[in-house]
């Protein structure tokens, strides 16, 4: 089995976050420096980060968080200001994807790496949908900017989908995941947005969950989401054609 997977399996991080560990010498096989790609079995001794993990795969556990303002979506912060040390979960725990400081609303956390790998594989066929809020009234210009694509890091963004809520607040729907996208898509148009929250991924929803609050995920909820990235897959490899 591949180093990366290994970790992930054993519920440590995510593949991805496996990977970054690998590349700054944080990972060690039987000893050894290990190396991306490299192969290990159940008799090898892994440790990551000075710890000794096991191949075997923890019971998984799955969440909803509603992440408030301020706290960042990383799994270390030394002020102790990363979502991880903020819900206190009893099992190691990591964040799928990112939200930037300054917005709320829903991450999704695991200690499923496959899971978390494929929802990060196939990011850019899975919806996402943000409650914004914008410093001016927007016009028509806006609307079709938004839907059509902004041109920020160089490039158009994916088209979105847009549901004025009020003349200053809107839904958008995107499938991508840049840094700090929805600000910089409006930044480049002229506004600034003055409220941001996540309240969808895919097919879970933020529903009645506050600031700081999190949930399990239900038995149905994994069977659909399961069955989207299945989906979003098979419309990856499409395009790759």
């Amino acid at each position: 089995m591949r180093i990366n997977k290994f970790i992930a399996q054993s519920g440590y991080c995510s593949r991805r976050q496996a990977d970054r560990l690998i590349e700054e010498g944080k990972v060690l096989i039987n000893g050894q420096m290990a190396g991306l790609g490299d192969q290990v079995n159940p008799k090898d001794r892994v440790e990551v980060e000075g710890k000794l993990i096991s191949g075997r795969t923890p019971k998984p556990v799955y969440l909803a968080f509603n992440k408030p303002r301020g706290i960042i979506s990383s799994t270390t912060d030394r002020q102790g200001q990363d979502v991880v040390s903020y819900i206190n979960y009893p099992e190691r725990i990591y964040p799928v994807g990112r939200l930037d400081k300054d917005t709320e609303g829903l991450l999704l956390l695991t200690n499923d790496g496959d899971l978390a790998h494929e929802i990060t594989k196939t990011e850019n066929a899975n919806k996402k949908e943000y409650y914004v809020v914008v410093n001016k009234a927007y016009d028509d210009a806006f609307i079709k900017a938004m839907t059509e694509g902004v041109c920020i890091f160089g490039r158009k963004t994916l088209p979105a989908q847009f549901k004025p809520v009020d003349k200053r607040t809107f839904r958008l729907t995107i499938r991508q995941g840049l840094n700090r996208q929805i600000r910089r898509m409006c930044e480049a148009l002229g506004y600034e947005v003055t409220f941001l929250r996540r309240i969808r991924i895919m097919n879970i929803s933020l529903g009645n969950l506050q600031p700081g609050e999190w949930r399990p995920l239900g038995y149905k909820e994994l069977i659909q989401l399961q069955e989207l990235l299945e989906r979003a897959k098979a419309e990856n490899e499409s395009s790759d054609d």
